[in-house]
């Protein structure tokens, strides 16, 4: 209540603070975290799947994020089960690629080792393939070698796989949950399933992978949306919030000049 200005990442962490803290909805500004467009840029997509070692005419369905159990990943081996099911022949060359934690320790971790063993039951093993962690210099080349990138979260408060994958021209899949709901426009730069949901989820991919129209618009879509979260313009709108609060004294005027 003594606080100037409250800063929010998205309008579904402004309904939480109203109604879970009674805040001020006058002194609650949003403010999203924002991407690097020079290092999330699109490249060939042809060529990122040969760099990353899989086919390159073969759909490629990624997630990345860590390996728990709020981030859904069962949902996603689900949907694979249930793709290769109804679309055997189209599923023969696609790719299910998980990036994240470490699929090769002696003792992997409760939900690595979930994760696999319903890929094992599921007899998704060769479908489904875990590719470990990758450093901010290898990220790129992943999403760039996505046709989509799924994010089947039972909850995020913002979704910043969402937000790269869209700058480099990856339409998403997104749980309609915390702030991908405001973050993935449903039909726009991806496409919104209800959490949980592994049938959902797989027609959701059908259309993308029966229709590679729909993906390029929504990629090309999701690369100018990602474009209105450059780090600049949010640089910007932070000096703006502060200025507007009058927390700064005698403060020179600050610019982030393209």
């Amino acid at each position: 209540h003594v606080a100037d200005v409250i800063v929010s990442a998205t309008p579904a962490e402004v309904e939480q603070l109203q109604t879970l803290y009674g805040a001020d909805p006058t002194k609650i500004s949003i403010l999203p975290p924002g991407v690097d467009l020079n290092r999330f840029d699109p490249v060939d997509r042809a060529f990122a799947k040969r760099k990353i070692g899989i086919n390159p005419d073969g759909f490629n369905i990624m997630f990345v994020g860590r390996i728990e159990p709020l981030k859904g990943i069962d949902t996603l081996i689900e949907a694979a089960s249930v793709l290769r099911e109804h679309h055997p022949i189209e599923m023969a060359d696609a790719h299910f690629t998980i990036v994240g934690g470490d699929p090769w320790a002696d003792n992997p971790a409760i939900e690595m080792a979930r994760l696999q063993a319903l890929r094992h039951e599921l007899n998704v093993e060769e479908l489904v393939g875990f590719v470990g962690a990758k450093n901010q210099q290898e990220l790129p080349n992943y999403y760039a070698a996505a046709d989509v990138v799924v994010m089947p979260s039972h909850y995020e408060s913002f979704g910043m796989v969402a937000l790269e994958a869209m700058a480099m021209g990856v339409p998403v899949i997104a749980s309609e949950v915390g702030g991908l709901a405001h973050l993935v426009q449903d039909g726009v730069t991806g496409f919104h399933v209800p959490p949980r949901s592994a049938d959902a989820l797989a027609h959701k991919l059908c259309d993308l992978m029966f229709n590679p129209q729909l993906r390029l618009q929504l990629g090309d879509q999701a690369r100018s949306y990602a474009q209105t979260y450059d780090w600049r313009l949010i640089a910007q709108k932070m000096v703006d919030i502060y200025s507007d609060a009058r927390l700064t004294i005698d403060r020179p005027q600050i610019t982030f000049d393209n």
